[in-house]
């Protein structure tokens, strides 16, 4: 995840460059003396989970993320969800609870935030949660759904090359949702959409609120999915 809400980032949290790809952090998991427990409340319910410095917004459920969670429909309870840039896994972990009966992979390349989603999957019961790495999601899984609070701040030519790398692998009928600051081009990265994104796909506007867009990307019902070869 790497929307961020207005005011300075808290001190817990690494620079947007150095969360994503070069992270002295990233690379192992957090000791016991470095994580902490956090309360947060994910899609009406109030859970505990770890976080640690190192990953994003390890200090707070970040408002992008809430804005999310609020606008998101219910996911489907069944298939292959994915949390793109799951962070501690917040999205991930709302929609395994949400959906106990999907496989839900949580992706990202910070070591540290896999193996948080990992702990929290545990300690809150949620057995079909996967944490991996990109390259271990399997080429031939199809997506039933995609939440994301992406790294806008990567730079468009990283954010383009992984969106277009995930979106396409939307099933028929398929929606994937994603939360972009408007400060910080959401607008720009729907029109960007619109226009790179292989036909059938179409990305509208879901939702709008606290300064966040909420973009939708449709597979129509009908419209073949991809598969990660095709990025």
């Amino acid at each position: 995840m790497s929307s961020t809400p207005s005011g300075p980032p808290p001190a817990c949290d690494p620079s947007p460059a150095e969360h994503y790809f070069t992270g002295r952090l990233a690379g192992r998991p957090a000791g016991d003396d470095e994580r902490e427990v956090l309360e947060v409340r994910l899609r009406g319910r109030d859970v505990e989970v770890e976080t640690a410095p190192g990953v994003f917004s390890a200090g707070r459920l970040d408002l992008g993320t809430r804005v999310l969670l609020r606008e998101a429909p219910t996911p489907p309870d069944g298939g292959h969800l994915l949390d793109l840039g799951c962070g501690w896994g917040p999205l991930a972990l709302a929609m395994a609870v949400e959906a106990p009966g999907a496989v839900v992979w949580a992706v990202d390349v910070s070591e540290r935030a896999l193996d948080l989603v990992r702990r929290n999957a545990d300690r809150l019961g949620l057995p079909g949660v996967r944490a991996v790495l990109p390259h271990e999601v399997p080429d031939d899984v199809v997506l039933a759904g995609l939440w994301s609070n992406p790294p806008i701040r990567v730079g468009k030519d990283a954010l383009h090359a992984l969106l277009l790398q995930w979106l396409p692998r939307l099933a028929p009928g398929a929606d994937a949702h994603l939360v972009v600051q408007r400060n910080l081009g959401a607008d720009s990265l729907q029109a960007w959409l619109g226009g790179a994104l292989p036909a059938p796909l179409e990305a509208t506007r879901a939702g709008s609120a606290k300064g966040y867009r909420v973009l939708r990307v449709r597979r129509p019902a009908g419209g073949a999915a991809g598969t990660h070869g095709d990025a």
